[in-house]
């Protein structure tokens, strides 16, 4: 009998044990591609051209930082209208290429036909996926993420994908607000983890780009 009780004693103290581990253990995190985003903008294009915007965002700073000078290539990644594509597309020039990426196949058509209207020859467009940009490989010198980041579906995929269509030195910007994911932003916070994740490190912090846009990021891919 006493050593079927202590039996019972020692089984009793184990269960305690494995309990207490189990909760004092941290939660291993869900992943970050499974995370809140926002429904993909579908409407008007035409409502991103505001003439104040150029002003509100400052993206000719933007683009200083970046380095979008003549001879570079330049990805635009959630392109939408254009609006960034046409004016990195002016600052690169003949020389250099701008291509435009979104998903929605109308936002295509639409920066196709800028394009043409405008003339405005070293613009490329793709119709990207929400996991792959499907740039073309060793090309890229700069990319901008403008508004774009919180819809991304997928977005540690999409920026290790990414990462083949590099080239040496290449900057990767980040224009965002904070917000859970599903309204319209996304934190900071959670842009630098995703970024570290899928093999990239912070090179620049800004918070001058407004618009009720809260940060830019700039990253650069770990050797």
């Amino acid at each position: 009998m006493n050593r079927c009780r202590i039996f019972l004693l020692l089984l009793s103290c184990l269960c305690i044990r494995v309990a207490v581990l189990a909760q004092a253990a941290p939660a291993i995190p869900a992943s970050s591609d499974t995370r809140k985003t926002s429904k993909p903008y579908t409407g008007d294009l035409s409502i991103f051209d505001s003439p104040e915007r150029d002003q509100r965002l400052q993206i000719n700073r933007v683009m200083d930082i970046l380095g979008v000078v003549p001879g570079k290539n330049v990805a635009d990644i959630g392109a939408g209208s254009g609006w960034f594509t046409v004016r990195a597309a002016r600052r690169v020039a003949e020389s250099g290429k701008v291509y435009a990426v979104d998903i929605n196949p109308e936002a295509i058509r639409y920066i196709e036909d800028r394009a043409k209207k405008e003339q405005l020859h070293d613009v490329v467009t793709i119709l990207g996926k929400e996991d792959d940009p499907l740039l073309p490989a060793g090309q890229i010198d700069v990319v901008l993420l403008l508004k774009t980041y919180h819809e991304v579906a997928k977005p540690i995929a999409l920026l290790r994908n990414l990462r083949a269509a590099l080239r040496p030195g290449a900057k990767v910007g980040i224009i965002d607000r904070n917000g859970n994911g599903e309204n319209h932003g996304v934190q900071r916070s959670t842009v630098l983890q995703e970024a570290a994740e899928a093999g990239y490190e912070l090179a620049g912090s800004y918070d001058f780009v407004k618009d009720d846009m809260n940060y830019f990021l700039v990253f650069t891919p770990k050797p």
